[in-house]
């Protein structure tokens, strides 16, 4: 091994930090960025089939106000390690279909497992659609990894504790059979993340090839949410992050870039699901950005 191999190996191995403009899924990331840092390292070789990546959020606010932080997630389930004020543990979080909210006050902390999306249902059995909008003790979904909280919560480094939640996911990840209806849920749902001209699952029924009916029991059963709604959400992530950073020119064109009938359409879509329209939406993202000094730098969950 070269000794740029020994420096690539070591910087993966280090909690790594994406800027805010960049930090897909976070809501008013700039500002959200002055109240709380949030990292994230990669999953190891023996998991990533099923792991996307970990996340790790920190917040002081001792002699400061509670911050409210908001994310609209992205379609995946999420094992979280916490220890705040208000509550302490290890939990599971299916797939949340509304703006996620949570204070932040005093002094906290969360390591978080994201899943690919469909990859909890894939690694578990678990039926991730009886999951959906719920956030429930680690021990009942998981009763083998109960013994991974303290552990967790007491380890010194979040290397550390990548270690010990890898050292437990990696037997049976290694042990699980090549699944070949959960590759092509991976495929599918990367073509919807990442390509902006899917705006609709008659699209990505002909890109790929699988009847609707075939590609609904598919997410039911690996994904817990619909294909319809995992590709609104995608270009609902898309359209936050761009108006974010600074796309208002033309909001009409960009309603009908992301799939939308008209900007009215879009607009009222965005305010439901975000809680304030775009154009409001971009002006307090500008406003906190013009003002920030730099700032602390974040990254998505």
């Amino acid at each position: 091994m070269t000794q740029a191999d020994d420096r690539s190996k070591a910087a993966a191995a280090q909690p790594i930090r994406v800027p805010p403009e960049v930090a897909k899924g976070v809501l008013n990331p700039v500002e959200q960025a002055r109240h709380r840092t949030l990292s994230r390292l990669p999953a190891g070789p023996d998991v990533e089939r099923f792991v996307d990546w970990y996340w790790i959020v920190r917040w002081d606010l001792r002699g400061r106000p509670a911050y409210v932080a908001e994310v609209l997630p992205f379609p995946a389930v999420h094992l979280t390690f916490e220890r705040s004020h208000t509550r302490t543990g290890g939990f599971v979080t299916g797939v949340v279909t509304r703006k996620f909210s949570r204070e932040l006050a005093g002094e906290g902390e969360t390591f978080g497992v994201k899943f690919r999306p469909g990859g909890f249902g894939a690694f578990t059995g678990v039926d991730v659609g009886a999951l959906r909008d719920r956030v429930l003790p680690l021990a009942e979904i998981l009763p083998e990894a109960a013994d991974l909280t303290d552990r967790v919560l007491a380890a010194d480094t979040d290397v550390q504790r990548r270690e010990l939640v890898e050292a437990r996911l990696a037997g049976p990840a290694r042990a699980a059979a090549d699944d070949e209806a959960y590759r092509s849920v991976l495929s599918v749902v990367a073509a919807m993340a990442d390509d902006r001209d899917l705006t609709r699952v008659d699209q990505v029924t002909e890109r790929f090839g699988i009847p609707i009916r075939t590609l609904q029991r598919l997410f039911r059963r690996y994904v817990g949410v619909g294909p319809k709604w995992v590709l609104r959400r995608y270009r609902l992530l898309d359209g936050a992050q761009l108006l974010a950073a600074g796309r208002t020119a033309d909001l009409a064109t960009l309603a009908l870039e992301l799939g939308y009938f008209d900007q009215a359409h879009f607009s009222r879509e965005f305010a439901r699901e975000i809680g304030t329209a775009p154009l409001e939406y971009a002006r307090t993202a500008e406003s906190a950005a013009s003002g920030s000094a730099g700032g602390s730098a974040s990254s998505a969950l």
